[in-house]
């Protein structure tokens, strides 16, 4: 069974995503995609910064690149990221439209992209961050894929509004502290038995 993982996280999310991204272990079993709001530019830095604490590997994500297990992908700055179906895992495709949610790149755009998808689950990730990005992307894709959406507690958000939004829209199935969050992830989608 395929599965992908795509985080949306915003305000706290760099400090956060230290909590998260390098307690993934290098053999998981699914790509992980990751829309974190910031501008062109920083976004290289912080999967820099990543993947020297983690031993997953972490990139900012490449137009057109295959997609393959076991790698964090992060959109970058400026742009948004959507997924593209293609041979095997597929692909991405980078947009230059509007700001959407008052932000670019917008996680809705990636969410609604992963409905096309070959995935047999989606494990959506919803972490600190304020507004309501992701809850508008969930909803479109739970009308196409099954999916798993795992939301951050409000104790452990810098700010709890994306969480908010989508928890109060009854649409998260797990609300965990920051610290559970890379658990709940391996749990979900499980490690190549493999270890490659």
């Amino acid at each position: 069974m395929n599965k992908i993982v795509a985080i949306a996280v915003s305000t706290g999310g760099p400090k956060a995503l230290q909590h998260v991204i390098p307690k993934l272990p290098v053999n998981l079993d699914a790509p992980v995609i990751l829309v974190q709001h910031m501008l062109a530019g920083f976004t290289k830095d912080l999967a820099k910064r990543l993947n020297q604490l983690s031993r997953i590997e972490v990139k900012e994500a490449v137009e057109y690149e295959p997609i393959k297990k076991g790698c964090v992908y992060i959109a970058q700055g400026g742009l948004h990221l959507n997924y593209k179906a293609n041979l095997d895992l597929g692909t991405f495709y980078y947009s230059d439209q509007p700001n959407r949610q008052g932000v670019k790149p917008c996680s809705d755009y990636l969410f609604e992209s992963l409905a096309d998808s070959p995935f047999d689950e989606v494990v959506c990730v919803v972490m600190t961050g304020m507004g309501c990005d992701g809850t508008e992307g969930i909803i479109h894709l739970e009308k196409k894929k099954d999916i798993f959406v795992i939301a951050q507690d409000s104790e452990s958000c810098t700010v709890y509004g994306m969480p908010r939004s989508i928890i109060e829209a009854k649409k998260a199935d797990k609300i965990v502290p920051l610290d559970q969050i890379a658990q709940e992830i391996i749990l979900r989608v499980g490690v190549r038995k493999d270890g490659r």
